[in-house]
């Protein structure tokens, strides 16, 4: 199946040509296929939030491209227009861009922009709605009147309103508790499921995106470092410290542990397959 978005040779360079420029990212090759839930990681400056730009169009390339379905996104002005919604971009800390009277007024924002009215309209905000959790009963109430997670959920749900066939979150559960966050996270895999979309979920988190994601990209210093699944990229938790990142707690300690001796497995990053292991190591056996 061909890729749903293509990166081919990306560079994106600041200022380019003045004293201050600087080179963000650099050859940057990907792709993201429908129904993959990916996780991309990679310490402060590494190239994250540039690259998730280029992905919408919001920021061009200085040189490379991005093809969604096979198509270069700047071939023309009304295609990368149209990319905009097909890919939705959700920044961080997305509350702070709420505006409108209702909370079903700022859902609908987005696709009342693409034509969309009526039934369809009200459909869509309220199927856009019960994604992140957000009940009936709130849809007429002001969203500044909702606590900060419902707040979060109503700006997510009015990216979800556009129904993209690419949902691209940028730390989606920074600053929640942790009652919010795991449910954040839940709605995020409804989507990704019901709709078969490309899900890209930027965090600093291990432990999300250990539990959440099927395939990580790993970024460092502009450059894709590791791209694979959580298992491939944790088993390799020496480099990712030396990046100045960390690995899921568990997969810490299962490192100390080998390294007193004991056979047990490099590629444990969830809890759940922990104790497995450790079970199987008690009895003998491999897990």
């Amino acid at each position: 199946m061909p890729p749903i978005i293509e990166v081919r040779d990306l560079t994106h360079i600041y200022s380019a040509g003045t004293p201050f420029e600087y080179t963000a990212i650099e050859n940057v090759n990907l792709s993201l296929q429908s129904g993959e839930l990916i996780g991309l990681i990679g310490h402060t400056g590494s190239g994250k939030s540039t690259l998730i730009q280029h992905l919408n169009g919001l920021l061009k390339p200085t040189s490379g491209k991005v093809l969604f379905r096979g198509e270069d996104i700047w071939k023309e002005k009304k295609f990368t227009q149209s990319i905009r919604s097909r890919v939705g971009l959700v920044f961080q800390y997305p509350e702070y861009q709420l505006f409108e009277e209702t909370c079903w007024k700022d859902i609908a924002f987005g696709p009342r922009n693409q034509g969309i009215s009526g039934d369809e309209l009200d459909a869509r905000v309220r199927r856009a709605a019960g994604f992140v959790g957000i009940g009936p009963e709130l849809l007429e109430k002001s969203p500044f009147d909702l606590s900060g997670g419902q707040k979060r959920r109503v700006a997510i749900a009015g990216v979800i309103a556009m129904e993209p066939d690419v949902l691209i979150l940028d730390e989606p559960t920074a600053g929640l508790d942790a009652a919010g966050r795991d449910s954040i996270l839940e709605n995020i895999r409804a989507y990704q499921q019901a709709q078969n979309a490309a899900v890209l979920m930027v965090s600093h988190s291990m432990e999300e995106v250990a539990a959440l994601c099927s395939r990580l990209i790993v970024m460092n210093h502009g450059g894709v470092a590791m791209d694979g699944t959580p298992s491939e990229v944790f088993t390799r938790s020496e480099e990712l410290v030396q990046m100045g990142l960390s690995v899921p707690q568990v997969t810490t300690v299962f490192r100390l542990l080998r390294q007193r001796g004991l056979k047990l497995p490099a590629d444990v990053y969830t809890v759940r397959y922990a104790v497995r292991c450790l079970a199987a190591w008690k009895e003998g056996r491999s897990c």
